[in-house]
């Protein structure tokens, strides 16, 4: 344990200096002359400036990742949706979840604008739930002509999200399809020293399908090695006449190995309850590798609004505690200046005793095949009854419970024919009684 907490410390130290001598690579050197003749080869071959209808919705906040896996994939995580910041991308999630899990982030983003962010989550059976929030804040400065500060204000914007998802047909066989959804309270604060009546609230909703499942798969495993995801985020009313930046998500992951995810989104951007025209659709790509049982590395990619966005950073857990650092460069980033780190201490708090319930089945399983083997018939029925009673969806024993009963049927009738007592042979027929004679008259 103790060389597994040095190693891992070392690799901590890695994974920070590493993302800092990229994000240092990226910006050393880089002029003001440099960084246009670079953004503007970059704009020409995403016809950046082709693109139309961008920048029309309210509370961007909504298409700011907290941080974690979801950001570092690019967000193509519609389908993955394997940890906490399942909640920005697939509310059907939480009821395929693992653990319990309790999550905190801080995203720095332009300059001197940060964005706090908590999410909580957990599933009893097939029934999952989860909240999280974020709470963006940009502070503004008045100066006047001789450089002295007069005021200061702060524009904020805070999205409260609750969930609730439900696993339904969930079994030893087939994964379930789950479904979610989200309801979400937004708010948004501009001080009237900076834009007068622009403070306003809104309320929107996610919906999501889920399921997992097993294809060209290559390794042992009961984890499902494919999935597909849906989801609509954002849906609601215009908030100040102006539109929700809704979006209809969908995507796939898949593991060819064990350590190796890839994951692919579509997004689609509409507004329901506006004529203005949407942006155009989006695209995300992400990859995960599981180094070792505590480092994972990722990166992703996401084209959205013509602009691409390129991310890096891993995880280190440390026994029931998980860190993680992401780097995101994208077209609104400055290059002078570590402006896009995004920071995540994630908190495993168990599995509500489900693994402990999984091995006393399998070991139940276990025994029972064995006395199947041997022919302990009553026991056999004994030991997988305690099994499904403690899970009723493993149906590897309720197969063997179904084959112990007809072995053990077809034995007592073996039995009843030997010694000569079987009970479901057909009674030999009634014979009439012969008519009584005529009695003699004299």
């Amino acid at each position: 344990m103790k060389d597994t907490m040095v190693l891992s410390r070392r690799f901590t130290g890695l994974l920070v200096l590493g993302t800092l001598v990229l994000g240092h690579a990226a910006a050393a050197g880089v002029s003001e002359e440099t960084f246009s003749t670079w953004y503007g080869d970059v704009a020409g071959r995403y016809s950046v400036e082709d693109v139309e209808n961008t920048g029309l919705t309210v509370f961007p906040t909504l298409d700011i990742p907290m941080g974690g896996e979801y950001e570092a994939l690019g967000s193509a995580y519609t389908a993955a949706a394997r940890d906490v910041t399942f909640i920005e991308a697939n509310p059907a999630a939480s009821s395929d979840l693992e653990n319990t899990e309790l999550a905190v982030f801080h995203n720095n983003l332009i300059a001197d604008t940060n964005m706090e962010s908590a999410a909580y989550t957990t599933r009893i059976d097939d029934f999952g739930t989860g909240v999280g929030v974020k709470y963006l804040h940009v502070p503004f400065t008045e100066y006047d002509g001789f450089g002295v500060q007069q005021a200061t204000a702060r524009y904020s914007e805070a999205v409260a999200a609750f969930n609730l998802s439900y696993n339904f047909f969930n079994s030893f066989y087939f994964n379930g399809v789950a479904a979610g959804a989200n309801l979400k309270l937004a708010y948004r604060n501009i001080p009237e020293i900076i834009v007068p009546g622009q403070s306003a609230a809104g309320v929107l909703t996610d919906v999501g399908l889920l399921s997992r499942f097993d294809l060209l798969k290559f390794y042992p495993s009961r984890a499902r090695n494919f999935a597909v995801g849906t989801a609509v985020r954002n849906i609601g009313p215009n908030v100040l006449d102006e539109p929700l930046p809704t979006t209809w998500s969908t995507g796939i992951a898949y593991s060819p190995l064990r350590p190796l995810l890839l994951s692919a989104d579509v997004n689609v951007p509409f507004m329901p309850f506006s004529d203005l025209p949407p942006p155009p659709v989006g695209y995300a790509v992400g990859t995960a590798v599981t180094v070792t049982d505590f480092f994972t590395i990722r990166g992703g990619y996401q084209l959205k609004g013509g602009n691409p966005r390129i991310s890096m950073g891993g995880s280190v857990r440390l026994q029931d505690m998980t860190l993680t650092i992401n780097y995101t460069l994208d077209m609104t980033t400055q290059l002078t200046a570590f402006d896009r780190f995004s920071l995540q201490a994630g908190f495993s708090l168990g599995d509500r005793g489900r693994g402990d319930a999984q091995d006393t089945v399998r070991i139940l399983y276990l025994d029972a095949l064995e006395a199947f083997a041997s022919g302990e018939l009553e026991r056999t029925i004994n030991l997988t009854e305690q099994a499904l009673a403690i899970d009723p969806t493993f149906q590897p024993a309720e197969e063997t419970l179904e084959m112990a009963l007809r072995m053990l049927d077809l034995q007592t009738q073996m039995d009843r024919i030997r010694s000569g007592t079987r009970t479901d042979t057909a009674e030999p027929p009634e014979t009439e009684e012969p008519a009584a004679e005529p009695a003699e008259t004299e």
